[in-house]
């Protein structure tokens, strides 16, 4: 028996590059249409096209039925990283982004659908370059839909292993998972096509649309603009709002939609939850910015609830430079970094199911102190909560907050004030983008020394594959037979 099987991962690198070959593909006709360089593109789509067939040649005799979790998890690690690497080659060969760690650190931004950015200026970019940039969250963000339920079945990897944590609260809606990929896929293509039409329909060219709404579906959070969305009119500010709060929604609920389930919708707490979370926290926003300022009413609920919203689904929009907030605001800009949208959704975070475990744990603790014979269960939507769930649950938010910290310190040795190296690590952990300090809303991460640009990128990654996929590959278990 093999402890790992190396064509098997060499495989599934190799599908996975070749989606990014013709991302780079796709981008050609923007070029052509704006009259721009189509160098950057083609010579991406090459030599990632040659590492595609050298791996597709040498994995051609690999046997996925012996797939074993061991190789569906450093394969997944590998693959992300192999992914936002190649993803760098527009921006070095364009010469948008000359260093290599500025141009890897901005790949993996966009894959993991973060929306950090080291570039000071973005309007000055070219329009195939900027396109390209909004197009690695659309893709980050489909792609963990199409890895989990498409991809990995075909290869024989089960996404319910890979991604435990998060498909522990998940619900098998259906025997084939290819069934579930196409639904999700056209929710996903639907609520796409829908966005950027409303878009259009107000001040937003049809290329400002397009981007910015593959940064709202994806809870990315890259802009065309410096300022993010504050130029715009109230209108595209209240659409980009609704869908960013659509997009933190799990797909599931979209699905049971579809089938008109609505008992199963009903019954679904963490939507409920996520509802909540984002009425309460909005709430908050506007009144300390109604009692503190001179905005009217609705300029504090259209501005506090912008950015609670994006805060909390990690989309990473601005509409407001939350720092000039009262200091109230600001605090809870930060607690809104650890919340993150519904499982089973495009947004980072600790996610919401997860602290309603952790809330009805904390319930369930109080309840057996006050009556020691009772049986205080954790359900969670009409189910019992498996012991094992429910441990690998509360690992998970400590192990989170833990690297929370150790991240921070790392920033914090590298010369970062504690604002700026706190918020980044939990911004970055989150998927957000934005954080405070040197790193606000209307900043970026260009003066942050290159070691720490690493450290944010290894955590985006870790955070976009629920961390224990990655930390798995440390264990001494995992390299024993």
């Amino acid at each position: 028996m093999k402890l790992i099987n190396p064509l098997i991962i060499f495989r599934l690198i190799s599908t996975i590059i070749l989606i990014e070959v013709f991302s780079f593909l796709f981008c050609i006709p923007v070029a052509v249409i704006y009259g721009e360089a189509l160098y950057p593109f083609v010579w991406s789509a090459v030599i990632t096209s040659v590492f595609y067939f050298v791996l597709d040649i040498i994995s051609a005799e690999a046997d996925t039925s012996q797939t074993t979790s061991r190789d569906g998890y450093l394969a997944v690690t590998l693959s992300w990283f192999t992914f936002t690497f190649f993803g760098s080659l527009p921006y070095l060969i364009s010469g948008s982004i000359p260093e290599f760690i500025d141009a890897f650190f901005e790949s993996t931004s966009g894959f993991t659908t973060t929306g950090a950015s080291i570039i000071s200026n973005v309007e000055i970019l070219p329009y195939s370059i900027l396109f390209y940039r909004s197009l690695t969250h659309w893709i980050g963000g489909i792609g963990i839909i199409v890895l989990v339920v498409i991809v990995l079945p075909s290869l024989r990897v089960s996404g319910y292993h890979l991604f435990s944590l998060e498909s522990s609260l998940r619900e098998k809606i259906l025997p084939k998972t290819k069934s579930i990929g196409f639904r999700v896929l056209f929710i996903y293509l639907s609520l796409t096509l829908i966005q950027i039409i409303l878009l259009w329909a107000g001040d937003m060219n049809l290329f400002d649309s397009i981007c910015h709404t593959f940064g709202t579906i994806a809870t990315g959070g890259f802009s065309t603009k410096n300022n993010s969305l504050q130029s715009y009119s109230s209108y595209s500010q209240y659409i980009v709002m609704i869908f960013m709060f659509l997009a933190g929604i799990s797909q599931i609920v979209y699905y049971y939609l579809l089938k008109r389930n609505f008992r199963k919708i009903k019954h679904n707490e963490e939507l409920w939850f996520y509802m909540a979370v984002i009425l309460i926290s909005g709430a908050i926003a506007t009144v300390l910015l109604l009692n503190n300022s001179i905005r009217t009413f609705e300029e504090s609920f259209r501005e506090g609830f912008f950015q609670s919203v994006s805060i909390i689904t990690c989309t990473g929009f601005a509409t407001a430079d939350y720092l000039f907030w009262p200091f109230a605001g600001v605090v809870l800009v930060f607690i809104l970094m650890f919340a993150g949208g519904s499982t089973g959704s495009t947004s980072g975070g600790i996610k919401m199911a997860r602290h309603l475990i952790v809330l009805k744990n904390i319930k369930s603790v109080f309840t057996r102190l006050n009556h020691p014979r009772a049986f205080a269960a954790v359900l969670l939507n009409e189910k019992s909560v498996d012991e094992k769930t429910n441990i690998t649950i509360i690992s998970f938010v400590i192990l989170y907050l833990f690297l929370v910290v150790v991240g921070t310190v790392i920033l914090l040795i590298t010369g970062i004030d504690l604002t700026t190296s706190a918020s980044a690590i939990a911004t970055c952990m989150a998927g957000i983008g934005p954080g405070l300090g040197s790193v606000g809303p209307m900043s970026n991460y260009a003066g942050l020394p290159g070691i720490s640009k690493v450290v944010l990128s290894i955590l985006m990654i870790t955070g976009r594959l629920e961390i224990i996929t990655v930390f798995t590959l440390f264990t001494r278990s995992f390299w024993k037979l």
